[in-house]
């Protein structure tokens, strides 16, 4: 009897093992692609993996393992195809099996094919734009806009991309505190897409001034120098003066003394003289700029 069940297991195992069966596996995707001399790009994603169902006797299925079978290539190097078709010949094989079928595993769904769109790689310039956080010491302020260097970089990606690039923005420039102008080396952020800049920082420098401020003074008399006779037409002046805000909230109007200089020897005569008058750390705006001195 044990002869008996020996053999009955014997054949069974014979015949189970010779009847044919289907297995699906995913095997990985390698595409080969242009080199970069063409200067050409695919930018439809490829799927990571095909799903292929090999048939066959139904033993060699339960043995196979994903490291057996490899990777399928497929060859892309020309850079024109508008497709790409899976054909039984691009599928590796293991010996004793045959491919039933096989696809592109987009998530899901499987697709026996899928289409494909090529651009042109290209070059092009692009402004570099830093921004500002933070505020300066009291009393100062930034003066400008961040300058970079370099002010601009080189974008290279699919055309489509790179001309949609309307500028490299690098990281904020933190002010907080800043008394000075300061340089400092700030990161670019990366660009979406399959777009690339040649450089990944660039030296962002700002400015930082005193705070200014602007104030009107209204019909101050003009001293005149050389001649106590002398007089002036118009007598008075209009002066707005822009320093920084301590200093310009400060002042007082007896402060300020517009003149002019008589310099002529005649004992009478007349003259369009320049009003003078400086302000430390100050813009100083007179109006009108000229007087007529008499003497």
């Amino acid at each position: 009897k044990l002869l008996s069940l020996a053999f009955a297991l014997v054949i069974y195992s014979l015949v189970h093992g010779s009847q044919e069966a289907q297995r699906p596996m995913l095997l990985s995707v390698v595409a080969l692609t242009p080199p970069d001399s063409s200067n050409r790009v695919l930018t439809t994603p490829i799927p990571a993996q095909i799903r292929v169902t090999y048939r066959g006797p139904r033993a060699t299925l339960d043995e196979l393992h994903t490291d057996d079978v490899g990777n399928v290539q497929l060859d892309l190097r020309g850079g024109n195809e508008t497709r790409i078709q899976l054909d039984p010949s691009m599928i590796p094989v293991p010996p004793g099996l045959r491919v039933e079928q096989a696809c592109f595993s987009m998530g899901d769904r499987c697709l026996p094919e899928i289409p494909l769109v090529w651009e042109d790689l290209i070059v092009r310039d692009v402004r570099v734009e830093v921004g500002v956080v933070g505020t300066p010491a009291r009393g100062f302020m930034v003066k400008g806009a961040p300058t970079a260097e370099p002010a601009v970089v080189r974008a290279h990606g699919p055309k489509s991309e790179v001309l949609e690039l309307q500028r490299a923005r690098a990281d904020a420039f933190d002010v907080t505190g800043l008394t000075g102008g300061k340089t400092q080396q700030l990161a670019i952020d990366r660009p979406v897409g399959r777009v690339t800049f040649d450089v990944s920082s660039v030296a962002a420098t700002v400015e930082i001034a005193r705070e200014v401020a602007e104030r009107p003074f209204s019909k101050v008399p003009v001293a005149i120098v050389g001649r106590t006779s002398a007089k002036a037409q118009p007598a008075e002046v209009d002066v707005r003066l822009t320093c920084p805000a301590e200093v310009v909230r400060a002042m007082r109007p007896e402060q300020l003394v517009p003149r002019v200089q008589i310099v002529g020897t005649t004992e009478h005569g007349s003259e369009a003289l320049p009003v003078q008058l400086a302000i430390d750390q100050c813009d100083v705006h007179v109006t009108p700029a000229t007087v007529i001195v008499r003497w």
